[in-house]
C-alpha cells in the first residue's frame, strides 16, 4: 500500500496544478521536475506520503489512538524529514511547533481540503467498520473538523479496507461508501479539474478505481483529470494496491525511482509488511 501511495504522489507531484505538461509528459516514462516546485525533485514525496507515514507507524506502535499521540506522530515525522509538498501556511507552522501539545494548541482545525483523506488509507487495515470511521474522524478532527473534511477521511479509509477485507467487487465500491458514509457521490464525474476540497480527491479516485483495472492505467487517469492529482493518485493507488481485481503492475522505473533515503522506499516496504501483520 504505502509504496504504490508514494509512487503516486511522486509522480503526481510533477503535474500538479501544472495542467500544461499532463499531454506532453504523462506516460508513466519517468518522474518529472515540476515547472515551479524546484524543491521538489523527480522521485521524491510530499506531504501525502509522509503524514500516511506518520498514520502508520502510530497504527503499527499499538499506542492509543488519542488526538495527542496522532499529533505527535505528524511532528515527529515532519521534524525528523522535513520536505516541501505542504500547504505554505502548514509547513511554516511544522517548522514553528515545538510538540504535540504545542500543535493541537495552536492548531486552526477548520479545514475541508484534502489533508485529512490523503493519510487515510493505511486506517483501513483495521477488520472492524465501526472502528475504522471513529479512528478516522479523530484524526481528521486534529486538522479538518469540518463534514466535508471528516467525509471525505471516512471514505478513503474504507476504499481500502473495503479491498482488503475482499468486501464485494470495485463496481460496487461506491454503493458500498455512500452506505457508509453517506451524503457524497463518491464516483462521479467532477465538472472541472479537481481542485483542493477533499470530497473532490475522494471523487476523483473512487471513479478512477472502478473504471481501471490495472495500476499504471490507473495513475495515467489520475493525472488527467488535473489540478490536485498528486493526492488523488495517493488515495487511488492506496485503494487499487489492495484489490486483487488490479494487475499490481507499476512501471519498474517509477519503482526504483522513487527516493529510497532513510524514509524512502525500503523504509515504505517494511512498514507496509507491519501493516499486513496486523490485518492477518
Amino acid at each position: 500500500m504505502l509504496v504504490e501511495l508514494a509512487v503516486g504522489d511522486a509522480y503526481g507531484a510533477g503535474f500538479e496544478y501544472a495542467d500544461e505538461m499532463i499531454e506532453k509528459h504523462n506516460n508513466l516514462s519517468r518522474y518529472i521536475q515540476h515547472p515551479r516546485h524546484r524543491g521538489i525533485w523527480p522521485g521524491r514525496y510530499t506531504d501525502d506520503t509522509q503524514m500516511s507515514i506518520a498514520i502508520s507507524e502510530l497504527i503499527i506502535s499499538g499506542e492509543s489512538w488519542t488526538p495527542l499521540n496522532i499529533a505527535g506522530a505528524f511532528v515527529k515525522a515532519f521534524k525528523r524529514d522535513p520536505r516541501e509538498g505542504y500547504s505554505g501556511n502548514f509547513y511554516e507552522f511544522l517548522q514553528a511547533t515545538k510538540d504535540a501539545q504545542d500543535f493541537l494548541t495552536r492548531i486552526i482545525p477548520d479545514s475541508d481540503k484534502s489533508g485529512a483523506a490523503m493519510r487515510a488509507a493505511p486506517i483501513g487495515i483495521y477488520p472492524d467498520i465501526s472502528e475504522i470511521i471513529e479512528k478516522c474522524s479523530i484524526q481528521a478532527s486534529i486538522t479538518h473538523n469540518t463534514p466535508d473534511g471528516i467525509q471525505a477521511a471516512c471514505a478513503t479509509a474504507l476504499a481500502s479496507h473495503y479491498f482488503l477485507y475482499d468486501l464485494g467487487p470495485k463496481h460496487e465500491l461506491e454503493a458500498f461508501l455512500r452506505t457508509h458514509v453517506p451524503g457524497q457521490m463518491w464516483s462521479y464525474e467532477l465538472p472541472a479539474k479537481v481542485k483542493a476540497k477533499g470530497w473532490m480527491s475522494v471523487r476523483a479516485a473512487i471513479l478512477a478505481v472502478m473504471r481501471n483495472d490495472r495500476l499504471s492505467a490507473l495513475l495515467q487517469d489520475c493525472v488527467n483529470f488535473r489540478g490536485d492529482v498528486d493526492t488523488v493518485a495517493t488515495i487511488a493507488l492506496a485503494v487499487a494496491s489492495c484489490s486483487h481485481e488490479y494487475a499490481q503492475e507499476i512501471p519498474q522505473n517509477l519503482i526504483y525511482g522513487l527516493e529510497n533515503g532513510q524514509f524512502g522506499r525500503d523504509y515504505l516496504l517494511e512498514l507496509d509488511k507491519k501493516l499486513f501483520e496486523i490485518q492477518k
